[in-house]
């Protein structure tokens, strides 16, 4: 069912079932990548791992050939935020940070998902920038959860309490221009979710919602700037950058997140529906 006004997809409960197959392939090529990342592994390498699973699980990666991107994952190491292309001349070094973007089509259905992660000895501050972001998604996708089942949530209620968790935590950029979105059928739907703002706009909160929610955070400024490949996003001050995403989806009973081994249920705990396995 569509609402023509918003475009918005909404799916049921049978459709979230096959999202959620799409989300256990993204979440296997991701744990396969974060087991492989170490010093002397390249970013071309982690793209080949990814693909690999994707495939091998009768799945198709939703990035290679969007809009001409080449290949099956986004890596990006330091400054650079989101979009990376992966590269054999790219080799991960002791204390780098990189952001992980996967996505999977299966029986034509998107998951999609995100982690940062630190290369070997990596300096604490960063560790705790990737789990700051983590945090402020966790915190964005609860706010779903309780604005669906109250009956009262508007999607702002997701940005301002990704925003809150961030601002509370120290004093961090919080990308702008770029955010979450609405996911199904294809990888990117409306609506976009920004990762800032008031709470109580937008579309109502309500069961058959799937997004993607992905917190984008800066040691330093909060301003980016896209490289000459046409792709990749980096910080302009040059500062450290994370990135996490996962895919959930609402329901009558609660929220199942797609993309997370265990639907979200350690992080959740009650919010998440009965139907998740």
């Amino acid at each position: 069912m569509r609402r023509q006004q918003l475009d918005i997809q909404l799916k049921t409960p049978d459709q979230i079932e096959k999202m959620r197959g799409a989300g256990l392939v993204v979440a296997a090529a991701l744990d396969a990548m974060r087991d492989a990342v170490a010093p002397g592994v390249s970013t071309a390498d982690l793209d080949a791992i990814a693909e690999k699973v994707i495939r091998d699980a009768g799945a198709i990666p939703s990035f290679k050939g969007y809009h001409g991107f080449p290949a099956s994952i986004c890596a990006s190491v330091n400054e650079q935020v989101v979009h990376g292309i992966p590269s054999a001349e790219q080799v991960l070094r002791e204390g780098d940070l990189i952001s992980l973007d996967c996505g999977a089509i299966l029986d034509g259905w998107h998951g999609d998902s995100a982690i940062t992660v630190g290369v070997g000895d990596t300096d604490p501050a960063l560790l705790k920038m990737s789990q700051v972001a983590e945090d402020a998604m966790w915190a964005g996708i609860a706010a779903a959860a309780r604005g669906s089942a109250n009956g009262r949530g508007r999607l702002t209620d997701i940005s301002f309490n990704v925003e809150k968790t961030v601002r509370k935590a120290g004093r961090y950029g919080i990308v702008d221009g770029y955010g979450g979105h609405g996911i199904g059928t294809e990888m990117h739907q409306d609506p976009h979710v920004l990762n800032h703002g008031k709470p109580g706009k937008g579309p109502r909160l309500q069961p058959g919602l799937c997004l993607a929610i992905e917190p984008m955070i800066t040691l330093g400024s909060p301003r980016t700037a896209e490289l000459s490949d046409g792709w990749t996003v980096v910080t302009r001050d040059g500062s450290m950058a994370a990135h996490v995403e996962h895919t959930m989806c609402l329901l009558e009973d609660g929220v199942w997140v797609t993309t997370a081994v265990d639907g979200g249920r350690a992080r959740l705990g009650d919010l998440v529906t009965s139907r998740q396995s």
